[in-house]
């Protein structure tokens, strides 16, 4: 089965994507090179940046995507739109390619070097033949409309295919109303997907849920660890050597799961089938919870 993210889903996509703060995340030695440019912007060490509040709300995490970007980075820029624009070129084209090589997200490949404009150059960078535009707040609201849309159908297709199992005739109604679609916003991820489906908490399927959390919840709901094969209304989690819980998903028999990967909004809720899952997260330990339905 097909999906496709509606219209309504693309633009509340392109108005939350790029957040207004424009972060850069770069080596001491960069400090440096942009030493004349660097009155106007905080510069934060990297430790402090990632435990600071400001700067840990679900949607600048996934827009940046903070998990990928490389451990050896030591400052974060945090600057006001419009400050990498008044940067020399020279100065852009640097600091965007420190981007690119540290994984910072925001970086959107492109199929092919576009047409020589203006408003785009600066922020285009090559690396090993690949073509990639570095997006900050200000020249994501200077693209066209139509220009965002077909920038992020495709992206979102990195994170995820579109494509899932017919959700069964039988499956709950609180599971039909939101197998193969997409969020409207960020933080939902596979535990708050899980914890929806057993509770029936509508809100719930809306939030960022952590491993005590999801643990919690499931107890209270009656689930405890069980051994043995998994069934209809199991859970089934995946968990590192750490007892980590990596992955969890919800069985609706016959081998189909009530499923959600990450966190992001490029991430549908969608009926997958445990073949597809194990084959996903098979470099963990299965492991499964059960309803005692006497309690």
């Amino acid at each position: 089965m097909n999906m496709i993210p509606s219209n309504e889903h693309f633009k509340s996509w392109i108005n939350q994507y790029v957040p207004e703060k424009d972060l850069f995340f770069i080596k001491e030695e960069d400090l440096f090179i942009l030493e004349l440019y660097l009155t106007e912007v905080l510069i934060i060490p990297k430790n402090e940046f990632f435990e600071h509040s400001s700067y840990n709300y679900i949607q600048l995490v996934n827009s940046y995507e903070y998990w990928n970007i490389d451990d050896d980075i030591q400052f974060v820029i945090v600057a006001q739109p419009g400050w990498f624009n008044q940067l020399p070129n020279e100065m852009k084209k640097i600091l965007n390619a420190r981007q690119v090589e540290i994984n910072r997200g925001l970086v959107l490949p492109l199929p092919s070097l576009p047409e020589s404009n203006p408003l785009i150059e600066n922020h285009i960078v090559i690396k090993n033949d690949q073509v990639y535009i570095v997006l900050q707040s200000q020249i994501w609201t200077s693209l066209s409309e139509q220009l965002k849309l077909e920038l992020l159908k495709e992206y979102a297709q990195e994170w995820d295919s579109w494509d899932g199992c017919v959700v069964p005739q039988n499956a709950p109604i609180h599971i039909k109303k939101f197998a193969n679609t997409f969020p409207h916003n960020a933080g939902s991820n596979c535990l708050s997907a899980t914890l929806y489906a057993v509770t029936q908490q509508e809100w719930m399927i809306h939030e960022w849920v952590h491993q005590k959390t999801f643990e919690e919840g499931i107890k209270r709901a009656g689930y405890f660890i069980h051994d043995g094969d998994f069934q209809e209304t199991d859970i089934v989690a995946w968990v590192n050597d750490e007892g980590v819980i990596q992955h969890a998903s919800y069985c609706l028999g016959d081998y189909l799961f009530f499923n959600k990967n990450g966190q992001t909004f490029f991430n549908p809720w969608k009926i997958v089938e445990w073949s597809k899952l194990n084959e996903e997260w098979q470099r963990f330990t299965t492991r499964i919870y059960r309803r005692n339905k006497h309690l």
